[in-house]
């Protein structure tokens, strides 16, 4: 659901646009440390400012907040000390969703020198929602007009970048979010169309018939119980002028996944509706080149199916034969996502001739025991892709951490009938690294990177500018690293 929260630049003093917008509160920024901020805001109170976070024992964290009464324009309003750290992008992410969450119709904050972009993306990225309903009994905030030493026009671009990422982040959430019930392959299909539309991509989506005449055979295979077909949506995006790169962007889009006829439990399998979260991400991530300037030619597959269990589901011990010709055999039919991506990295490698893939999905439970909910997992067989996926999640507030293709491993994911097997086994262990050595199988030679977001994909209650539920993870990381 769309943002409603509105972020502008503000000139004049903080006093001053909160009586011009009829603003509820007034925000001050705290660094760290012993200074106390200095604000013209400040002249009407009894007491200093310092004295003011002296009583509350503040320290200036990030996201710490203090409110106090003030008079300002002849009006009562909330004066909210707000504290931002040490100002780095990480710090006022942070500060901006705290503000955020106070859930006013209009604020202004002044804001200290730093990422600018940072501190409205947590600001908007806190404000999101997601409800089938009835609205929740506190809304998010309205208006937050900004102040800085720079001024409103040159914060503008800075204001125009967080917006356009924080919003590409909540397009994302909202492709995940939305329940499976409504959410088939041909649903995701429609969206990435409506979608390619809005922002000048072309599309080509392939049905059933297609998938069987171009030998997708990972894709059938994994739709194969359901009654909503698969679906392989290709978006495309040519910058004005001549393209740097061309990268190929694939996720994983598996619409919910019961497991097939190797069930899950039925804890399991609520939260199967965001199992296509790397194909929200590789949609939204394409929504938001054009208006980003991204001077590569990107392309996005999302490789979309429907984990059923019916009498016509793959089985355990059938042989698929993927895009190309590669097959594989299913040792348990609850390791599908990367059946589906096999098919789309194959396709990826003989067909669109990339400089560079990077697959993302919520893969395996075993990346999310490895690193938690915050780190994703990254392998990849180029160590200046790795260096630069990194960095790029560092800066976006979006971490990864490399774990390795370890080649000994390879051996737990032979078959006995087939190119390869889609589980490991032989007492390797290693559960995300034997998935992402199954995928190594459909790149060819590309320099390759693969993203393993089962951890940070899904959050389960708000926290900075994570909300509860489909958390976006990875749109800003890749847009980082596709703007650098």
């Amino acid at each position: 659901m769309p943002i409603e929260t509105r972020i502008h630049g503000a000139g004049g003093t903080v006093t001053g646009t909160a009586v011009d917008l009829g603003a509820e509160a007034v925000a001050v920024p705290v660094r760290s440390g012993p200074l106390a901020p200095d604000a013209e805001v400040a002249k009407s109170l009894p007491f200093t400012l310092d004295e003011l976070l002296a009583l509350h024992g503040a320290k200036g964290e990030a996201g710490e907040i203090i409110a106090a009464p003030v008079r300002v324009g002849g009006e009562i309003r909330d004066l909210l000390l707000y504290g931002v750290g040490e100002a780095t992008p990480a710090d006022l992410r942070k500060a901006g969703a705290a503000l955020a969450r106070r859930g006013r119709t209009a604020l202004v904050a002044g804001v200290p020198a730093g990422d600018l972009a940072a501190f409205v993306e947590g600001a908007l990225l806190a404000s999101y929602e997601f409800r089938i309903g009835a609205g929740a009994p506190k809304r998010p905030l309205g208006t937050l007009a900004v102040l800085t030493e720079a001024g409103p026009e040159a914060d503008a671009p800075a204001i125009e970048r967080g917006t356009a990422r924080a919003r590409a982040t909540a397009l994302a959430r909202d492709l995940t979010n939305t329940p499976a019930g409504e959410k088939d392959p041909s649903w995701l299909a429609s969206r990435a169309e409506q979608v390619a539309a809005e922002s000048g991509l072309a599309v080509r989506v392939r049905g059933e018939k297609e998938l069987v005449e171009g030998g997708f055979g990972g894709l059938l295979a994994v739709g194969s119980g359901s009654a909503r077909p698969p679906r392989l949506i290709e978006l495309s995006y040519i910058p004005d002028g001549t393209p740097e790169r061309h990268i190929v962007l694939v996720g994983k889009g598996i619409t919910f996944d019961s497991g097939g006829l190797s069930l899950k439990p039925n804890d399991g399998m609520k939260t199967m509706k965001t199992d296509m979260a790397g194909g929200g991400v590789v949609i939204a991530v394409l929504s938001a080149l054009r208006g980003l300037g991204v001077r590569a030619r990107v392309t996005g597959l999302i490789a979309a199916a429907e984990n059923m269990p019916s009498g016509s589901s793959m089985r355990p011990g059938d042989v698929i034969a993927h895009y190309g010709g590669k097959t594989s055999e299913v040792l348990n039919t609850d390791a599908e996502g990367r059946l589906v991506l096999a098919d789309a990295l194959a396709y990826a490698d003989a067909e669109l001739d990339p400089d560079t893939v990077v697959d993302v999905a919520t893969l395996t439970g075993a990346a999310k025991v490895a690193l938690g909910l915050r780190y994703g997992a990254l392998f990849s067989n180029d160590d200046a892709l790795a260096a630069a996926l990194t960095a790029a999640g560092t800066a976006a507030g979006e971490p990864l951490w490399r774990l390795p293709l370890v080649e000994d491993y390879r051996k737990g994911i032979e078959s006995d009938v087939a190119d390869v097997a889609n589980m490991g086994r032989g007492g390797f262990n290693g559960g995300a690294i034997a998935a992402a050595l199954f995928l190594r199988e459909f790149v060819g030679d590309r320099t390759w990177g693969h993203l393993d977001i089962a951890g940070p994909g899904r959050a389960t209650a708000d926290d900075g500018e994570i909300t509860r539920g489909a958390t976006g993870y990875g749109v800003r990381l890749l847009l980082d690293w596709l703007t650098a």
